[in-house]
């Protein structure tokens, strides 16, 4: 397992992919996230990315992190309580503060462009 905190001004997806690399992580699984971002920024599903205004509250994330990529799908909510979300895309930085906590199963997560999709997508291998 890891377990790290984000701080204020670092980007949520570039961080996920720090970690990916300091930690030599061959594949993780996001099993909780909280915290605060000051915006963020969705590839939304028709394809389209959109960008909401925060700061925003973290209420929910999954996905996974590839030895060369990540997908991640999160979920925020505005100062009303109103929750949007989508593929978690560049351009997210921290607000206050992300806690974030990764599983690391025993097998390696590749992401390949899938023809089909047009998407870079998972592919598992043993370790």
């Amino acid at each position: 397992m890891i377990v790290k905190r984000l701080h204020p001004g670092q980007d949520l997806k570039g961080s996920l992919l720090k970690i990916q690399d300091i930690e030599g992580l061959k594949a993780g699984v996001v099993l909780s996230m909280v915290g605060s971002l000051n915006q963020a920024v969705f590839r939304m599903s028709d394809g389209n990315n959109k960008t909401i205004p925060g700061p925003l509250e973290i209420v929910s994330a999954t996905g996974t992190i590839a030895t060369n990529g990540v997908h991640l799908h999160l979920a925020v909510s505005d100062k009303n309580g109103t929750v949007m979300g989508g593929h978690l895309m560049d351009g997210c930085p921290i607000h206050t503060t992300a806690e974030i906590c990764i599983a690391c199963p025993d097998m390696v997560f590749e992401r390949f462009l899938d023809p089909e999709t047009g998407y870079m997508e998972l592919e598992i291998f043993p370790l």
